[in-house]
């Protein structure tokens, strides 16, 4: 089956208990055809590094990426070593991923905020160290590091990709990274002034913005699933990131605030512990959906598999180079991605490449 390289999805979808059903989820992509993996990464039962050497082992065509990690967590040359790895061990098919992380949880953790001079520094020297250098005396927002080397005889090209939400954030990624990952539940004029500033930054960069290549993340609950689970995947997973980082999600998209301080100020809401998708009952998120607007909700590819499919391949007519297929498994996406094909463009995506920090063939 040909490969869709222009779709990609995310490993164990939310919150899992078994991260070894990432080795189905593999085996089930590449059948279907999909063209890459992302790993997000909590702390748990979900390492980026331990799932996406995982997935590398055991897959042939797929492309990896972290998606994301931060990089408070790691030492540098920890970081660049994980990405050195999958590179060698995907022959080439993996991405750096990287984020800020949450603020809040930056902050009880005792992370600190990532800030956008702090991953320029870090690509950098990733960068350097990919390609043989030896770093010495570096004292800058990475850090100070007297000295840092991998092997003298690096000289790997390994794709970085930012996970990013804001117009400055995005500039920022266009003009420093290879790609960018959006984020779930964009309207589809957030996605065009999203992949705008990303263009935009590329360009003052110097840059040509073709090269960077931008993921659309859509969340794809088809009706073909159960009620409950598409309740928790869309209500619950939308009232999950409002309860993190409400105020960002409103933002970017334009929603009025005053929806999200009664969404705050419920009671149910606020008696409800942890993340709604993963601790609401059917109650409660039913509940939940009242207080959402239709128009936040639609931001999805929701109903048949062929409107579902519709709605992935219109998120490339408001210009994402690629789509991620979020928060469900391959399995529950093969009636989508059947639908899919049905409907995709002739050529539209030739040469598209595997990894998915490329947008041409290395």
């Amino acid at each position: 089956m040909s490969q869709l390289a222009e779709l990609g999805f995310y490993a164990l979808a939310g919150h899992t208990e078994q991260p070894r059903d990432l080795v189905d989820e593999v085996r089930t992509a590449e059948e279907l055809g999909l063209g890459s993996l992302f790993v997000s990464e909590r702390f748990n039962v979900k390492d980026a590094a331990v799932l996406s050497g995982a997935a590398g082992a055991v897959s042939s065509t797929l492309g990896v990426a972290t998606a994301a990690t931060n990089v408070t967590t790691r030492h540098l040359l920890v970081t660049a070593t994980v990405a050195t790895t999958a590179h060698r061990l995907t022959g080439g098919r993996f991405a750096l991923g990287l984020g800020r992380g949450i603020g809040l949880l930056n902050g009880l953790y005792g992370l600190g905020e990532a800030t956008s001079a702090q991953l320029a520094d870090t690509v950098d020297l990733l960068r350097r160290l990919w390609r043989g250098e030896v770093v010495v005396g570096h004292d800058g927002p990475a850090g100070s590091y007297p000295f840092l080397h991998q092997a003298s005889t690096f000289d790997e090209d390994i794709p970085v990709i930012l996970c990013a939400m804001g117009e400055r954030s995005l500039e920022f990624a266009g003009r420093v990274f290879d790609g960018v990952v959006l984020h779930t539940y964009f309207t589809d004029e957030t996605l065009e002034r999203s992949v705008a500033a990303v263009r935009r930054g590329a360009e003052r960069a110097g840059r040509d913005p073709a090269t960077v290549r931008v993921w659309s993340v859509l969340a794809t609950v088809g009706d073909h699933l159960p009620e409950e689970l598409r309740l928790r995947k869309t209500v619950g997973r939308l009232a999950t990131y409002l309860q993190g980082y409400g105020d960002l999600m409103v933002r970017v998209n334009g929603w009025d605030p005053a929806v999200l301080e009664r969404f705050r100020a419920d009671p149910v809401v606020g008696s409800t512990p942890g993340a709604l998708d993963a601790t609401g009952t059917v109650d409660v998120l039913e509940h939940v959906a009242g207080l959402l607007p239709e128009e936040w909700l639609d931001a999805a590819a929701v109903g048949s598999p062929e409107q579902c499919a519709a709605r992935v391949l219109g998120q490339f007519d408001h210009g994402a180079d690629s789509v991620i297929l979020h928060g469900a498994t391959p399995d529950e996406l093969a009636p989508v991605v059947e639908a899919y094909r049905s409907i995709r463009p002739g050529g539209r995506f030739e040469g598209l490449p595997a990894n998915p920090g490329r947008s041409r063939p290395a």
